[in-house]
């Protein structure tokens, strides 16, 4: 659902309320820059009326001086210099003060919005980012949280500077002569109309522009993500083709925006042009005549300058707010998104479950009408092993995914422990399993960190021991930095085996009474699965264990083997049967031979 722009502002400035303070004293300086600007010209005026014409001095500068004072040709010029040099140091000042106070707050407001963004990424389902992918919430992350500082700080505080300074100026110019008034009102008022044509036509093709970018960022993503198929298959070419496509769609995207932007520069500049020429003619004539000074029409021109320049901000401030807002727009739509594995409203608190577990009638499908599972019905009681098997495609990791809360069933209910999952607190529920997957999960930190990824608080012991349990103290210690060894990006500092090896080693140290082995000895050598399957086997002692695998003699381990094909279940066997299991193993063998 499109959002007003009126609703994305005030979400965006219900989000800077903690910073309330920092943007009033934003707002003080914008508002002292307008009196600032209005002081500017003033040495000018009394050079010209007052040293070398015989205008008297304004009082604002004769109260300092005592009575009888005489002024002086050259006191007059010190005078004015004086008062220029004070005014550009002020001015100076509050623009440093500015700049510091606008740096600070928009950095901390972006900092804060970004969190959000990825606070909320991250609780998203995994079917949406499957959806969606991972490239444009980095975008949104990275690139559109950017926005809420140029809407609320650098957009909105340049405005109202602006619109005092205007007001002040256009005051000043009335009190010297009401004509010069009625001609910067007319001039204001055809700005006012071109600049609201060009937010209009700019709020579009800035809406396309941020999709073209994403569309570029995503071939950055997929390449160097995965760029090891990249180079095996030598499509660097390809790629490299690919997003110079998409990045010429995003040159012509901001060529379309800096054409509009330019043309309607052009015609402003083009009105502001001829409103000049006005006031230096109506101007001219009037000091021709008597009715204004010399000092009186450049103090005009002056400030004339200061009104036609805040009009113009005001005009590149709309033009560039429409950027802000297609930008908060997005983001406001990703944090709309709702979160498909909400947590329950009377959730309860869990510590540690037995590891019962009851699939009761349920089916999942990623996409309405099409079924991924269908009526899986089973019991798995405390402790036991089930080994799950199947054709590609079968539906045995959407099956974990169910169990896990990663996915919401789209029919059925999942029991444990004699509850609804849906009841137990989210994070409580989801620290009762321990996974290892078919390719680990390693992340650029230390080794020591990555093994203690899902144990925190352990001491360097409770890692070390957890480490000799998966067989991998003695290669970690071997390392140059041992357990303070970086992992590098992804863990490809590291072998498949000695990935493997760390994380089950997190495993161990988890300690969680479920554990999940989703293909954990596909992509390693005899000697490394060796250690890897004795490994597992020392982790799936006394734990409910979940195993996903294709070779077959692994299956021996288990007390129970589901068999999934095309989302049903096709065939359950205990160990109350174990003739059948092996003629399952079996017949299951020649099968795929």
């Amino acid at each position: 659902m499109k959002q007003s722009k009126v609703s994305l502002i005030r979400r965006a400035l219900e989000h800077a309320r903690h910073y309330w303070l920092h943007i009033f004293g934003i707002f003080i300086l914008s508002f002292l820059s307008a009196p600032i600007a209005l002081l500017g010209p003033y040495p000018i005026k009394i050079l010209v009326d007052s040293a070398f014409g015989n205008h008297p001095l304004p009082i604002a500068i004769t109260c300092f001086f005592p009575a009888g004072f005489q002024y002086s040709f050259p006191t007059l010029v010190i005078i004015a210099v004086i008062l220029l040099i004070v005014i550009e140091l002020f001015a100076q000042l509050h623009g440093l003060l500015n700049w510091m106070l606008v740096t600070y707050t928009g950095e901390k407001l972006v900092l804060s919005f970004r969190t959000q963004l990825f606070n909320h990424v991250q609780r998203l389902s995994l079917a949406y980012h499957d959806k969606v992918g991972i490239s444009d919430s980095i975008y949104h992350i990275q690139y559109d949280a950017n926005s809420i500082r140029s809407l609320v700080i650098s957009g909105f505080s340049p405005m109202i500077s602006a619109i005092f300074t205007i007001i002040g100026m256009l005051y000043i110019i009335t009190l010297i002569n009401w004509h010069f008034t009625l001609i910067a009102l007319a001039i204001i008022f055809i700005l006012m109309i071109l600049t609201r044509m060009s937010t209009l036509k700019l709020n579009s093709q800035w809406s396309k522009l941020k999709k073209q970018e994403s569309s570029a960022m995503a071939v950055l993503h997929e390449t160097l993500s995965a760029l090891r198929v990249v180079k095996a298959f030598v499509r660097e070419d390809f790629e490299e083709e690919r997003f110079i496509n998409r990045s010429e769609k995003v040159i012509k995207g901001q060529m379309k925006v800096a054409y509009t932007s330019g043309l309607f520069d052009l015609l402003i500049g083009t009105i502001l042009a001829i409103g000049t020429g006005l006031f230096v003619y109506i101007g001219s004539m009037y000091v021709q005549a008597g009715k204004i000074t010399l000092g009186e029409l450049i103090l005009v021109m002056a400030y004339l300058a200061k009104v036609f320049g805040p009009l113009q901000t005001l005009n590149k401030n709309f033009n560039n707010l429409q950027s802000s807002i297609v930008g908060i727009e997005r983001a406001y739509k990703l944090i709309d998104n709702a979160k498909d594995v909400k947590e329950h409203p009377n959730s309860i608190p869990l510590k540690r479950i037995s590891g019962s577990i009851i699939f009761e009638n349920v089916s999942f499908e990623y996409e309405r009408g099409t079924k991924v599972l269908q009526d899986i019905s089973f019991e798995i009681k405390q402790g036991q092993h089930v080994g799950i098997m199947g054709s590609t495609g079968s539906g045995k990791t959407t099956l974990l995914n169910l169990l896990t809360r990663f996915y919401e069933p789209t029919q059925g209910r999942i029991i444990v422990d004699n509850l609804g999952i849906d009841i137990y607190k989210l994070a409580d529920y989801r620290s009762q399993f321990s996974i290892v997957l078919q390719e680990p999960v390693l992340f650029s930190t230390s080794i020591e960190e990555n093994i203690a990824y899902g144990k925190p608080e352990a001491g360097k012991t409770e890692i070390y021991n957890a480490a000799r349990d998966a067989y991998a103290h003695d290669f970690i210690i071997k390392l140059p930095k041992g357990y303070q060894e970086e992992a590098g990006e992804r863990g490809f500092q590291l072998s498949g085996g000695e990935r493997q090896r760390i994380s089950i080693a997190r495993a161990f140290l988890r300690n969680s009474p479920v554990l999940i082995l989703d293909e954990p000895t596909s992509s390693v050598d005899i000697a490394t699965e060796f250690l890897i399957m004795e490994a597992t086997r020392k982790l799936m002692a006394g734990k409910t264990t979940f195993l996903i695998t294709h070779r077959l003699d692994t299956l021996s381990q288990c007390d129970i083997i589901i068999h999934l094909e095309h989302g049903k279940i096709v065939d359950f066997i205990d160990n109350n049967h174990p003739d059948l299991l092996e003629k399952k193993i079996i017949s299951f063998k020649q099968k795929i031979i």
